[in-house]
This record gives structure tokens, C-alpha cells and sequence, in this order.
């Protein structure tokens, strides 16, 4: 099983995506406060996250708390900075992908802390980035692909 991890995330709508991409592949999901949005039952009902009950969703009171709960051994950090392309890195059953808050990215610290663990998608030099949730759907499909895309259905 996979794990994505979001810090901070601000848009509601990639939170959604990155969910449904969690619930069609098994992963985990898991979010950092603060959120820029309400995650309340009233809230992804109104949202029309019909799908949301077939996610396992774990929330952080922050960074610190994720890692005590965690550890960091089995981590790789998707950011525009990161030296190593994505399909570089060794993916390996129950690993965590850290993204982080669309308008920053991850924090200076965390990328300088886990330098090796951080992992970019190739991509021109005529926009910041990719949309949040299509940066976590390439990475957690070539993590699934390393792994034989375990539990996954490849045609009907």
C-alpha cells in the first residue's frame, strides 16, 4: 500500500482528486494542518466526494506529529527542486510521498533535510509546476508500477 501525504494542502479540489486517485489505487491518505478547507461530513457531502468513504484518511495536527506517528525512514518528498527524476527512485511497499501546499510547495527545511529523498517530474520551464493532484497521480502510479501494481485491475 501506498501512501500520499499532503502538507498543508490549500485547494479543495486538488484534496478531492488526490483522493479519488487514493481510492481507485488503495492508497493512504494523509493530510498535515493546517487545511484550506473543511473536511467535515457536511463538507465533502456538499462537495459531491461521494467516494471519500472508500479512502483511508489519517489527519496531523502538523509536520512534527506526522513524523513522530510515522517515522521518515520510507519517505520520498515531489517537489520542483528536488535533483532526481521521479522514476528514479526506488519505490517500495508502504512508502510515503510527501507533496506539498499548492501555492509553496514543501518547506525549505524538509527538502534540505531529506535532499536525497527529493524527486522531481521532468517537465519545460514555462510554468511553476504541475497541477498538485496530476503530480500526485504520475507519482503514485510509477510507485504502483515499480510494484507490480499490486491489487490492480490492468483491463475488463
Amino acid at each position: 500500500m501506498l501512501n500520499i501525504v499532503l502538507v498543508e494542502p490549500e485547494i479543495p479540489m486538488n484534496t478531492g482528486n488526490i483522493a479519488r486517485t487514493c481510492a481507485v489505487t488503495g492508497s493512504r491518505l494523509h493530510l498535515i494542518k493546517p487545511l484550506g478547507f473543511d473536511i467535515s461530513d457536511r463538507a465533502l457531502k456538499r462537495a459531491g466526494l461521494d467516494y471519500w468513504h472508500l479512502v483511508e484518511v489519517l489527519v496531523y495536527d502538523n509536520i512534527d506529529d506526522f513524523f513522530v506517528k510515522n517515522g521518515d525512514d520510507n519517505i520520498w518528498l515531489a517537489t520542483t527542486k528536488g535533483a532526481k527524476p521521479y522514476y528514479q527512485a526506488q519505490f517500495s511497499d508502504n512508502c510515503y510521498i510527501l507533496l506539498g501546499k499548492e501555492t509553496e510547495g514543501l518547506p525549505q527545511w524538509l527538502r534540505e533535510k531529506y535532499s536525497e529523498r527529493c524527486i522531481r517530474i521532468p517537465m519545460r520551464d514555462v510554468a511553476r509546476s504541475l497541477n498538485l493532484s496530476n503530480s500526485a497521480a504520475i507519482i503514485c502510479y510509477e510507485a504502483l508500477r515499480q510494484l507490480g501494481f499490486p491489487d490492480l485491475l490492468e483491463s475488463k
